[in-house]
């Protein structure tokens, strides 16, 4: 027996399929996986099958023809294409998940394509026609995918468009994260949070001091639904700074309501004053900024000495107090001396 791969379109009426598969089985052709794609023209039908080794490409093509199949396409398979096409396409969308720049080589192995092509942008639409499929790079330009036969369909379009955005997705966190180096020689990761902290930072959390919690919560520590919203701030931001080990040690927040927002910082006991708060104020600043938001507030106890430094480094002022509370505004219009070129998140 061999494996064959048969393309073919066929009239999308009911019982079509069935004569076409009866015509296949009459030659003791077993039909072994099947996909269908709807177009215009009528449904094409892609089949891997296992035929009798007597059988030729001829005789398959003559076999669709009977059983009213148009357009066929005949060719060997090799033993992969057992694989279905969901665990296919998952499988290489985790491999991208790892390997951003393995974008071409998943479209091949998705499409079935001799080749891909890069080219620059020249303003042409995502789209396919016969054998050409055009994509956008999440890198930059335009991906060209090619193939002799069978024409791309419209379902197989639709999976190579899902692929680059899993690629694309993965180009931006990878974007957005930013390498520090403090001070002192330490390094550390600043990234955007998701909602997929949630563990870490609850983790990050139960490592801070009473005293750190204190002077960062005053109402009280926040935790499940609202911590959850803390990483998914309406309008703002979230950053984190994630050691080496991969654990969170650092954590600012902007809220946005309007043209004003709000910072909170957290830094882990061993981690301050080392720079890193400043380094994530400067950045959610730049990110305010970049948002149209006018002016962030921060709001911080009158003996909390090292976040009143912190912000009165990156240019926040006058004091406004309310008790034991204080608020420092730190407006967005204009940049200021001694400030870092500021990455950007989101």
């Amino acid at each position: 027996m061999a494996l064959w791969r048969v393309r073919a379109t066929v009239d999308d009426r009911p019982g079509y399929l069935s004569v076409l598969t009866a015509s296949l089985a009459l030659r003791s052709v077993n039909i072994l996986a099947v996909q269908v794609h709807t177009t215009e023209e009528g449904a094409v039908d892609d089949f891997l099958v296992d035929a009798p080794d007597t059988l030729t490409e001829t005789d398959l093509l003559a076999a669709v023809a009977k059983g009213r199949g148009r357009e066929a396409f005949v060719a060997r398979a090799e033993a992969q294409g057992l694989a279905d096409q969901p665990t296919r396409a998952l499988a290489l969308a985790g491999r991208l998940v790892h390997e951003p720049e393995s974008l071409g080589e998943a479209l091949v192995a998705l499409l079935d394509a001799t080749d891909v092509r890069w080219r620059p942008a020249s303003g042409e639409q995502a789209g396919f026609h016969g054998g050409r499929m055009t994509l956008a790079d999440p890198a930059g330009g335009a991906l060209e995918v090619l193939r002799a036969l069978p024409a791309f369909t419209p379902a197989e379009f639709a999976r190579a468009q899902a692929l680059v955005e899993v690629a694309a997705t993965v180009h931006r966190q990878h974007r957005e994260q930013v390498a520090l180096l403090l001070p002192d020689g330490a390094e550390v990761v600043l990234r955007a949070g998701a909602p997929d902290d949630l563990a870490a930072v609850g983790e990050f959390h139960d490592d801070c001091s009473p005293a750190a919690l204190r002077q960062r919560y005053p109402g009280g520590v926040p935790a499940g639904s609202r911590l959850r919203r803390l990483l998914e701030p309406a309008g703002g931001l979230t950053l984190l700074a994630v050691a080496p080990g991969g654990a969170v040690v650092a954590m600012a927040i902007l809220m946005t309501e309007g043209d004003l927002g709000e910072v909170r910082v957290l830094v882990a006991d061993e981690w301050q004053r080392r720079g890193l708060g400043t380094a994530l104020l400067r950045r959610l600043h730049a990110h305010a900024a970049k948002t149209g938001v006018a002016a962030v507030q921060a709001h911080t106890g009158a003996g909390n000495v090292a976040m009143l430094r912190t912000l009165r480094r990156v240019g926040a002022g006058p004091i406004e107090r309310d008790g034991a509370m204080v608020t420092l505004t730190l407006r967005t219009t204009g940049p200021r001396v001694g400030d870092e070129t500021p990455a950007t998140f989101g």
